[in-house]
């Protein structure tokens, strides 16, 4: 479970904003080459995450800072391919440590 009181994160506003994005971005991707799809996505990802880490905890802020921002916001695939995709595997693999510690914690502890 959360080790945080709940907060909202985001406002009416703020989820409308994401929500216009993300919609116009798949309709846009509609013509756009495929390698456009993955950077709509890093941008909307980038995009809450501007909104969510001042009110959120300090795990996901850093999760943000050290990781997300590690991958470049216009980053599309056209060379280097695999470096693209293993940036992208780290990500996911940060992001799944990060959900993993925050709901799903070590019994044990920490090591």
């Amino acid at each position: 479970m959360p080790t945080t009181a709940p907060v909202w994160v985001l406002d009416e506003d703020e989820a409308l904003e994401l929500l216009a994005y993300l919609v116009t971005a798949a309709r846009t991707q509609v013509e756009e080459a495929a390698e456009y799809g993955p950077m709509r996505l890093l941008t909307a990802a980038r995009r809450l995450a501007e909104q969510i880490t001042p009110r959120s905890s300090t795990a996901t802020a850093a999760f943000v800072h050290d990781d997300l921002d590690q991958v470049p916001e216009l980053a599309v695939p056209r060379t280097g391919r695999e470096d693209y995709v293993a940036r992208l595997d780290e990500l996911c693999r940060s992001l799944a440590a990060h959900l993993t510690a925050r709901w799903a914690p070590d019994p044990a502890g920490p090591a």
